[in-house]
């Protein structure tokens, strides 16, 4: 009896640990195919529209137009999923195949904290969405118009998404690190999916300090004169 009722309340129940308790629980009806298609190809045909539409400003760089491309890519990431997820506690109980509260059941085979709304990941993910997530946009048009707090604005969001890259695994390793249904997913959603956002911010502090550190100096050499 008490299998049984365990089964009625867990149906099919994919995540780690086996008894993390859900009710209500109602498993994915879309394949992973079907999940992760059309992300990916969302995503390129995203990037070669802010490609193309930024290779109609002159004066911006290639580096400036692929910033662009991140900066969009990134930004309606941040707001559509991560903000879905923030704002939806009972995404799991989706009993329609909503594409986005599959993306989250999806995700969640690799980091069950999602399910478990795990406190430090609903405010992460809630921060992200609803203020970086804007941020980002707010910099492709910085780039686009050549506002002077371009650099400072890409300096600050990508600082931000370092200090949530190390927060997210930090706080999961000590958890014990123990959230993913196996090493595919692992790999494949909870390292693979978030690889991107350590070394591309990384890259933007660089840039961004010795664009604002070379115009400093300048802005010096002309007050001394």
């Amino acid at each position: 009896m008490g299998g049984s009722e365990a089964s009625i309340e867990h149906p099919q129940q994919p995540y780690v640990p086996r008894d993390l308790h859900l009710p209500g629980y109602v498993p994915c009806f879309l394949s992973q195919f079907d999940i992760v298609v059309p992300y990916f190809g969302s995503s390129i045909v995203l990037v070669v529209f802010i490609w193309l539409l930024s290779g109609r400003y002159a004066k911006i760089t290639k580096t400036d137009r692929l910033l662009m491309c991140w900066w969009a890519f990134t930004g309606l990431t941040h707001i559509i999923l991560e903000g879905y997820f923030a704002f939806s506690p009972d995404f799991y109980k989706e009993n329609t195949p909503f594409y986005l509260a599959e993306v989250w059941k999806e995700y969640g085979k690799a980091d069950s904290r999602y399910l478990a709304r795990d406190a430090t990941v609903v405010v992460l993910e809630g921060i992200t969405g609803a203020l970086v997530g804007p941020a980002c946009l707010l910099a492709v048009y910085a780039i686009a118009s050549r506002k002077a707090y371009s650099y400072a604005l890409q300096l600050s969001i990508s600082l931000g998404q370092l200090y949530g890259f190390v927060a997210y695994f930090m706080t999961a390793y000590l958890e014990g690190d123990n959230f993913a249904a196996s090493p595919y997913y692992y790999w494949a959603y909870y390292v693979g999916a978030n690889s991107p956002w350590l070394p591309i911010p990384i890259l933007i502090v660089i840039r961004c300090w010795k664009k604002i550190s070379a115009a400093l100096q300048v802005d010096k050499k002309m007050k001394i004169k």
